[in-house]
């Protein structure tokens, strides 16, 4: 009877350690020079930062705009005056934003004028000083207008008709130095254009109408009443005429509206007339700080290169003061590219702690920013994995020549060099 006898396969040989002994041996060869190994990890942790840093901000400033856009509308618009055909400044019409409040598209409307006149503490500063400060007239809808808020106090509708009183905004009250009011919003007077006003609201900064921080609210029966005064006075008492028209339109129909305007506004000249869209002041913005962006990325490569380098050169080194390591471990049996792949891992491996050391430094910084300018917190997951992968392929490429070098290295050479 023939049996078939079958030869058992050997079992497969272990040519070389694992991958995670070899990641053992890497991690232990850098930490045996801990100071060499953390001044040359530095580099790229310093780009790695930057980079990471710089995405962060840009992220929460992103989202912090689209949040404000969010909640400010991006359908509001102002109705200005321009210029005339020779180059003088035009005037809108008395009657523009009736005309305005007219149009089918649009929601709300409501405009300030300007006041002639000056806004200090008190009465005992000189008239020659000025506080930068300016005086308008405000439609008792304007704070609905614009979805402005009130930081203290109330708004000029709320206060008993025919009072003087006035709303600051965020700057003016800053710099004539009321920063508190009582829980009533009185008790505090301001000497505006000649008179006592009672300070009565305080505004939060009005995001798309900037102007408005550094202006003294007051209403439109008070401007009366201050022309009719500088009447009596001897003084002309000028026609109240609008600076500043702000206008609410119709999600679907803000371009619609927009084209219909300014011959709203002013029939007869509607070339004196400029409509703009405040939030798209606050796109530009976010436009012009991407600029600033790409500058600060490209010194985070800057950095990834230095950082690169200094890598190289601690390998080279690594290279020369371990030739009788090498010399060892090749008569021990270790082939060309397991030589090779140590000094090559060992260089990874310094690229990645940097990245990873960088990369928290950097979301690190991102946030306490963020935190400073109210911004919302944010962890850039994406920036810190693409810097950490970046650092590894720069810690690839920085040492191959080392590593080849390394490899090339026979055995004999090594140690009788050593």
């Amino acid at each position: 009877m023939i049996q078939n006898h079958v030869t058992p396969r050997p079992s497969p040989r272990r040519t070389g350690p694992y991958l995670r002994d070899r990641l053992a041996l890497w991690v232990l060869a850098t930490r045996a020079r801990p100071l060499r190994s953390a001044l040359s990890a530095c580099g790229i942790a310093i780009g790695i930062a930057a980079f990471v840093a710089v995405i962060g901000m840009a992220t929460a400033q992103k989202l912090d705009l689209i949040a404000q856009l969010g909640a400010l509308g991006t359908n509001l618009l102002a109705v200005t005056p321009g210029q005339s055909v020779m180059g003088a400044e035009a005037t809108l019409p008395s009657t523009a934003p009736e005309m305005i409040d007219w149009i089918p598209t649009v929601e709300s409307a409501a405009a300030t004028y300007a006041v002639t006149g000056r806004v200090y503490k008190t009465d005992r500063i000189p008239a020659a000083q000025t506080s930068g400060l300016t005086i308008r007239a405000a439609d008792d809808s304007l704070l609905e207008t614009l979805r402005a808020e009130l930081a203290q106090g109330r708004w000029l509708t709320d206060t008993p008709s025919g009072l003087p009183t006035v709303v600051l905004g965020a700057k003016a009250a800053e710099r004539l130095g009321i920063t508190d009011l009582n829980p009533e919003g009185a008790g505090l007077s301001i000497y505006l254009a000649g008179n006592w006003f009672a300070v009565v609201g305080i505004l939060e900064p009005v995001t798309l109408a900037p102007e408005l921080d550094s202006t003294a609210l007051i209403s439109f029966e008070s401007a009366l009443s201050l022309a009719a005064a500088s009447a009596d006075d001897g003084g002309s008492a000028a026609e109240l005429v609008p600076t500043t028209i702000f206008v609410r339109a119709m999600d679907s129909y803000v371009e619609a509206t927009r084209d219909l305007l300014a011959r709203t506004a002013n029939p007869a000249a509607a070339t004196n007339v400029k409509v703009s869209r405040p939030s798209e002041t606050l796109e530009a913005r976010a436009a012009t700080d991407s600029s600033l962006r790409a500058l600060s990325l490209g010194l985070g490569v800057v950095g990834l290169v230095v950082g690169g380098v200094g890598i190289a050169n601690v390998m080279v080194i690594a290279v020369l003061e371990r030739r009788r390591e090498i010399g060892v471990r090749r008569a021990l049996g270790a082939t060309r590219s397991d030589i090779q792949g140590q000094f090559l891992g060992e260089s990874m491996v310094l690229a990645a702690f940097g990245g990873l050391l960088g990369a928290m430094l950097g979301a690190g910084a991102a946030n306490l920013y963020a935190l400073g300018q109210g911004w919302g917190l944010v962890i850039p997951w994406s920036a810190m994995g693409l810097g950490i992968g970046a650092s590894v392929l720069i810690g690839a490429v920085a040492g191959a020549y080392p590593a080849s070098r390394a490899a090339k290295i026979s055995p004999t050479e090594a140690l009788r060099s050593s």
